[in-house]
């Protein structure tokens, strides 16, 4: 019982902004070991493979989200309907919540390996990835995608614990895994020679450790959120309430990304040098994007617990919490990141041109970085009170909708046919989107209120 307590929180009582600085802080650390890890990776491939190995391997990025986000949006409904069963306190369906959404992982994280393997190299083509990177990533990519039966594993185990408050064992288990990424990549690449071949390997390790002790630590809880091998199988109920919340955030993931792959395929146009400066860039924004959505995760699964125990009382608190925290945290660390530009991109690359184009993808991106990170907390508050539909048709007419006209259309024209018109694209469809959410918000809040006066009667 001693264990449970240090590990699971009730956010359903106490103060909202000091248990959720205590729930997110971990989060937000264990985010950005793993993106430090993953860094380690460009860094090395960058420094000891050279600039076009870079290029390869940070192109995919966009790639890999949008094949693997539906199923990472799904862990999102596995994260919401765990967290109310726990908030109602309803210890039976927790359990084959926590079965089911395992079940899923597996399943999931299989259809990726087979899809990854097997197309990896045409839509890299289709991405107008520069031929010199192509087999690179090709390679990378294959290679990555052997792992995804782990990764998606340690995803939706992670989600779960983060449903009961735990986000602390989550941190412990990648920061192991995270090191010995680190200490692979430098025996693969740096003595072996293995170039993207061996940060892939090095990934997939990696993976394959985190995986294996979350569900080590499942198996050991005691309680409703125990893992019984055994019992692993599907409860079509939960499935439905999984699939209902998590399958509108899994496509808002892959049209995101899918949005993302466009702009890349338009980055790409501007040759190696740009790709380069760009994926550095954007493996720094990363850093910003992972402490500013831990508080996305929390408000999703405050909102969640609150909404599970009939807290309606909390929910403006807490969105206003989630709000003011993530702005904070966009704007200092966004904008510390473009006063200290230069200096971060050379830890990249040694080439002066791949750091001046990563300057400029970093002054548009990073400044107002804080608006992004707003507008995925407001897709928390929607999603913790039940709706993830509304908040998908936003961010997809939004965010893509908006940035998809935009390169088709004004992209296009002679004159802005430039690496400044493809970044511009962000900021500004961050800020249409957040500024709709709240809207919706404001529409939802009474019919919730509303629904909650009439129980109460």
């Amino acid at each position: 019982m001693k264990k449970e307590k240090s590990f699971t929180m009730n956010m359903c009582e106490g103060p909202i902004l000091i248990n959720m600085l205590k729930f997110t802080i971990p989060l937000m650390l264990s985010s950005i070991l793993q993106l430090l890890f993953n860094a380690a990776d460009v860094v090395v491939v960058g420094k000891f493979a050279g600039d076009n190995s870079l290029g390869a391997v940070g192109c995919t990025g966009s790639l890999i989200n949008l094949l693997t986000n539906l199923f990472v949006g799904l862990s999102v409904g596995a994260n919401v309907m765990a967290a109310r069963h726990y908030g109602a306190k309803q210890e039976d369906e927790l359990t084959k919540s926590v079965h089911t959404s395992m079940v899923i992982a597996v399943i999931g994280g299989a259809l990726l390996t087979l899809v990854g393997v097997l197309f990896a190299e045409p839509i890299l083509r289709l991405m107008d990835t520069p031929e010199l990177q192509l087999p690179l990533a090709a390679t990378y990519l294959r290679i990555y995608f052997c792992g995804m039966i782990a990764s998606m594993v340690y995803n939706f185990g992670s989600a779960i614990l983060r449903a009961i408050g735990d986000t602390k064992r989550p941190m412990y288990y990648l920061t192991l895994a995270g090191v010995v990424n680190v200490i692979l990549n430098m025996i693969f690449v740096i003595v072996l020679k293995m170039d993207v071949a061996g940060v892939a390997i090095a990934t997939v390790t990696s993976q394959c450790i985190s995986a294996v002790l979350v569900v080590r630590c499942m198996i050991k809880e005691k309680g409703p959120i125990g893992l019984d091998l055994k019992k692993l199988k599907v409860d079509k109920k939960e499935l439905g309430y999984i699939v209902r919340i998590g399958l509108p955030a899994g496509l808002q993931g892959c049209i995101f990304s899918l949005s993302n792959v466009v702009i890349q395929s338009s980055i790409n146009g501007f040759g190696e040098t740009v790709v380069s400066g760009s994926s550095a860039c954007s493996n720094l924004e990363g850093f910003v994007y992972v402490s500013m959505n831990a508080f996305h995760h929390a408000t999703l699964s405050f909102m969640s617990q609150n909404y599970g125990a009939g807290r309606f009382d909390r929910m403006k608190k807490i969105m206003l919490c989630g709000l003011g925290c993530v702005c904070v945290t966009g704007l200092v660390l966004g904008n510390l990141e473009v006063f200290l530009g230069e200096t971060l991109l050379g830890i990249y690359t040694d080439s002066p041109a791949v750091v001046a184009a990563g300057m400029i993808r970093m002054r548009y991106v990073c400044t107002i970085y804080c608006f992004c990170g707003m507008m995925d907390v407001m897709v928390g508050v929607m999603r913790g009170i039940g709706y993830s539909i509304m908040p998908m048709i936003v961010s997809l007419c939004g965010a893509c909708g908006l940035r998809l006209i935009w390169i088709a259309t004004v992209f296009q024209i002679a004159e802005y046919h430039v690496i400044d018109t493809v970044y511009v694209s962000y900021p500004m469809s961050w800020i249409l989107t957040f500024l709709t959410h709240i809207g919706c918000y404001l529409i939802v809040r009474k019919k919730v209120f509303g629904r909650a006066a009439a129980e109460k009667c």
